[in-house]
Protein backbone atom coordinates (compact mmCIF):
# COMPACT_ATOMS: atom_id res chain seq x y z
CA UNK A 1 0.00 0.00 0.00
CA UNK A 2 1.41 3.37 -1.04
CA UNK A 3 1.26 5.81 1.82
CA UNK A 4 0.50 9.44 1.07
CA UNK A 5 3.49 11.64 1.75
CA UNK A 6 2.63 14.66 3.84
CA UNK A 7 4.64 17.71 2.81
CA UNK A 8 6.85 19.09 5.52
CA UNK A 9 5.76 22.25 7.25
CA UNK A 10 8.02 25.19 6.37
CA UNK A 11 9.45 27.38 9.06
CA UNK A 12 7.55 30.58 9.83
CA UNK A 13 8.50 33.40 7.51
CA UNK A 14 10.08 31.10 4.87
CA UNK A 15 8.52 29.69 1.71
CA UNK A 16 8.51 25.90 1.20
CA UNK A 17 11.30 24.55 -0.98
CA UNK A 18 9.95 23.15 -4.22
CA UNK A 19 12.03 20.72 -6.33
CA UNK A 20 13.28 22.26 -9.53
CA UNK A 21 12.44 25.78 -8.37
CA UNK A 22 16.02 27.06 -7.98
CA UNK A 23 15.76 29.29 -10.98
CA UNK A 24 12.12 30.54 -10.69
CA UNK A 25 10.74 30.34 -7.17
CA UNK A 26 6.96 30.61 -6.90
CA UNK A 27 5.52 33.67 -5.28
CA UNK A 28 4.07 33.64 -1.80
CA UNK A 29 0.58 34.12 -3.22
CA UNK A 30 1.01 31.11 -5.53
CA UNK A 31 2.15 28.95 -2.63
CA UNK A 32 -0.83 30.07 -0.55
CA UNK A 33 -3.28 29.31 -3.36
CA UNK A 34 -1.61 25.92 -3.88
CA UNK A 35 -2.16 24.97 -0.25
CA UNK A 36 -5.81 26.06 -0.54
CA UNK A 37 -6.26 23.92 -3.67
CA UNK A 38 -4.70 20.96 -1.79
CA UNK A 39 -7.20 21.48 1.03
CA UNK A 40 -10.12 21.42 -1.39
CA UNK A 41 -8.88 18.20 -2.97
CA UNK A 42 -8.39 16.56 0.41
CA UNK A 43 -11.90 17.55 1.43
CA UNK A 44 -13.31 15.97 -1.74
CA UNK A 45 -11.39 12.75 -1.07
CA UNK A 46 -12.61 12.68 2.51
CA UNK A 47 -16.21 13.11 1.39
CA UNK A 48 -15.90 10.25 -1.11
CA UNK A 49 -14.38 7.96 1.52
CA UNK A 50 -17.15 8.78 3.96
CA UNK A 51 -19.79 7.98 1.32
CA UNK A 52 -18.05 4.66 0.63
CA UNK A 53 -17.98 3.85 4.33
CA UNK A 54 -21.69 4.66 4.64
CA UNK A 55 -22.50 2.30 1.76
CA UNK A 56 -20.50 -0.53 3.34
CA UNK A 57 -22.25 0.02 6.67
CA UNK A 58 -25.64 -0.19 4.96
CA UNK A 59 -24.68 -3.49 3.34
CA UNK A 60 -23.44 -4.91 6.66
CA UNK A 61 -26.63 -3.90 8.48
CA UNK A 62 -28.84 -5.85 6.05
CA UNK A 63 -26.57 -8.90 5.95
CA UNK A 64 -26.70 -11.81 8.43
CA UNK A 65 -23.63 -12.54 10.53
CA UNK A 66 -23.15 -15.97 8.88
CA UNK A 67 -22.99 -14.59 5.34
CA UNK A 68 -19.76 -15.42 3.44
CA UNK A 69 -19.47 -11.85 2.08
CA UNK A 70 -19.41 -10.30 5.53
CA UNK A 71 -15.66 -10.80 6.29
CA UNK A 72 -14.69 -9.15 3.01
CA UNK A 73 -16.92 -6.17 3.68
CA UNK A 74 -15.54 -5.81 7.19
CA UNK A 75 -11.97 -5.85 5.84
CA UNK A 76 -12.90 -3.26 3.24
CA UNK A 77 -14.52 -1.12 5.93
CA UNK A 78 -11.35 -1.31 8.02
CA UNK A 79 -9.26 -0.24 5.01
CA UNK A 80 -11.57 2.71 4.33
CA UNK A 81 -11.31 3.76 7.97
CA UNK A 82 -7.52 3.77 7.67
CA UNK A 83 -7.66 5.91 4.54
CA UNK A 84 -10.05 8.34 6.24
CA UNK A 85 -7.64 8.64 9.16
CA UNK A 86 -4.73 9.33 6.75
CA UNK A 87 -6.71 12.03 4.94
CA UNK A 88 -7.60 13.60 8.28
CA UNK A 89 -3.90 13.78 9.17
CA UNK A 90 -3.13 15.34 5.80
CA UNK A 91 -5.85 17.91 6.33
CA UNK A 92 -4.37 18.79 9.73
CA UNK A 93 -0.93 19.29 8.17
CA UNK A 94 -2.45 21.29 5.32
CA UNK A 95 -4.20 23.60 7.77
CA UNK A 96 -0.86 24.33 9.45
CA UNK A 97 0.75 24.98 6.05
CA UNK A 98 -2.00 27.38 5.03
CA UNK A 99 -1.68 29.27 8.29
CA UNK A 100 2.10 29.62 7.88
CA UNK A 101 1.84 30.56 4.18
CA UNK A 102 -0.70 33.26 5.01
CA UNK A 103 1.84 34.82 7.38
CA UNK A 104 4.18 35.59 4.47
CA UNK A 105 3.71 39.19 3.22
CA UNK A 106 1.94 39.25 -0.14
CA UNK A 107 0.52 35.72 0.17
CA UNK A 108 -3.07 36.77 0.85
CA UNK A 109 -4.34 38.97 -1.97
CA UNK A 110 -7.33 41.05 -1.01
CA UNK A 111 -10.13 41.05 -3.59
CA UNK A 112 -10.50 44.36 -5.40
CA UNK A 113 -13.06 46.66 -3.92
CA UNK A 114 -16.13 47.28 -6.02
CA UNK A 115 -16.49 50.99 -6.65
CA UNK A 116 -20.09 52.05 -6.82
CA UNK A 117 -20.52 54.29 -9.83
CA UNK A 118 -24.15 55.11 -9.11
CA UNK A 119 -25.67 57.38 -6.49
CA UNK A 120 -25.07 56.55 -2.84
CA UNK A 121 -27.51 54.52 -0.79
CA UNK A 122 -28.56 57.63 1.11
CA UNK A 123 -30.06 59.01 -2.09
CA UNK A 124 -32.37 55.99 -2.40
CA UNK A 125 -33.40 56.34 1.25
CA UNK A 126 -34.13 60.06 0.89
CA UNK A 127 -35.99 59.44 -2.36
CA UNK A 128 -38.19 56.83 -0.71
CA UNK A 129 -38.95 59.14 2.21
CA UNK A 130 -39.79 61.99 -0.19
CA UNK A 131 -42.19 59.77 -2.12
CA UNK A 132 -43.79 58.52 1.10
CA UNK A 133 -44.16 61.91 2.78
CA UNK A 134 -44.87 64.25 -0.16
CA UNK A 135 -45.96 62.38 -3.27
CA UNK A 136 -48.24 59.86 -1.59
CA UNK A 137 -50.49 62.43 0.19
CA UNK A 138 -50.49 64.61 -2.92
CA UNK A 139 -51.58 61.72 -5.12
CA UNK A 140 -54.30 60.79 -2.63
CA UNK A 141 -55.61 64.38 -2.60
CA UNK A 142 -55.66 64.56 -6.41
CA UNK A 143 -57.43 61.22 -6.62
CA UNK A 144 -60.09 62.33 -4.14
CA UNK A 145 -60.64 65.57 -6.07
CA UNK A 146 -61.05 63.70 -9.35
CA UNK A 147 -63.39 61.24 -7.68
CA UNK A 148 -65.58 64.06 -6.34
CA UNK A 149 -65.77 65.68 -9.76
CA UNK A 150 -66.65 62.42 -11.41
CA UNK A 151 -69.33 61.70 -8.77
CA UNK A 152 -70.87 65.15 -9.34
CA UNK A 153 -70.99 64.58 -13.09
CA UNK A 154 -72.46 61.14 -12.60
CA UNK A 155 -75.17 62.48 -10.31
CA UNK A 156 -76.12 65.24 -12.80
CA UNK A 157 -76.47 62.88 -15.74
CA UNK A 158 -79.24 60.68 -14.30
CA UNK A 159 -81.53 63.68 -13.69
CA UNK A 160 -81.45 64.72 -17.34
CA UNK A 161 -81.81 61.16 -18.46
CA UNK A 162 -84.72 60.66 -16.05
CA UNK A 163 -86.54 63.66 -17.48
CA UNK A 164 -86.02 62.43 -21.01
CA UNK A 165 -87.14 58.96 -20.06
CA UNK A 166 -90.23 60.42 -18.39
CA UNK A 167 -91.18 62.32 -21.55
CA UNK A 168 -90.53 59.24 -23.66
CA UNK A 169 -92.69 57.18 -21.31
CA UNK A 170 -95.56 59.68 -21.60
CA UNK A 171 -95.30 59.66 -25.39
CA UNK A 172 -95.28 55.86 -25.46
CA UNK A 173 -98.33 55.73 -23.17
CA UNK A 174 -100.19 58.22 -25.35
CA UNK A 175 -99.32 56.23 -28.44
CA UNK A 176 -100.48 53.05 -26.75
CA UNK A 177 -103.82 54.67 -25.86
CA UNK A 178 -104.32 55.85 -29.44
CA UNK A 179 -103.42 52.42 -30.80
CA UNK A 180 -105.89 50.85 -28.39
CA UNK A 181 -108.60 53.25 -29.56
CA UNK A 182 -107.85 52.46 -33.17
CA UNK A 183 -108.01 48.76 -32.36
CA UNK A 184 -111.35 49.17 -30.63
CA UNK A 185 -112.70 51.10 -33.65
CA UNK A 186 -111.53 48.37 -35.99
CA UNK A 187 -113.11 45.71 -33.84
CA UNK A 188 -116.38 47.69 -33.73
CA UNK A 189 -116.43 48.12 -37.49
CA UNK A 190 -115.61 44.48 -37.99
CA UNK A 191 -118.43 43.49 -35.67
CA UNK A 192 -120.83 45.77 -37.55
CA UNK A 193 -119.80 44.37 -40.88
CA UNK A 194 -120.16 40.86 -39.55
CA UNK A 195 -123.58 41.52 -38.07
CA UNK A 196 -124.71 43.26 -41.30
CA UNK A 197 -123.67 40.31 -43.41
CA UNK A 198 -125.45 37.95 -41.06
CA UNK A 199 -128.59 40.08 -41.18
CA UNK A 200 -128.55 40.16 -44.95
CA UNK A 201 -128.04 36.39 -45.06
CA UNK A 202 -130.88 35.83 -42.61
CA UNK A 203 -133.12 38.26 -44.50
CA UNK A 204 -132.35 36.55 -47.79
CA UNK A 205 -133.05 33.15 -46.27
CA UNK A 206 -136.42 34.28 -44.92
CA UNK A 207 -137.47 35.92 -48.19
CA UNK A 208 -137.03 32.80 -50.30
CA UNK A 209 -139.76 30.71 -48.52
CA UNK A 210 -142.19 33.62 -48.79
CA UNK A 211 -141.60 33.86 -52.51
CA UNK A 212 -142.15 30.14 -52.87
CA UNK A 213 -145.41 30.34 -50.92
CA UNK A 214 -146.61 33.25 -53.00
CA UNK A 215 -145.77 31.43 -56.24
CA UNK A 216 -147.57 28.25 -55.17
CA UNK A 217 -150.67 29.86 -53.64
CA UNK A 218 -152.43 30.91 -56.98
CA UNK A 219 -152.36 27.32 -58.29
CA UNK A 220 -154.56 26.16 -55.43
CA UNK A 221 -157.29 28.68 -56.28
CA UNK A 222 -160.25 27.32 -58.41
Amino acid sequence: MIQAKIPTTPAPGTAPVVAGAARSAPSASAIYEGFKAQRNELNNQLEQLQNTRQGINNELEGMPSSAPQRPGLEARLKDVDGRISAVDQMLAGNAAQIAQAAAIPGAVVEPPQIINQGPPEDAYVLGGLFMLIVLLPLSIAIARRIWRRSSAVVTSFPREIAERLGRMEQAVEATAVEVERIGEGQRFLTRLFTEGEAARVIGAGAAQPLERKQSKSPERLP
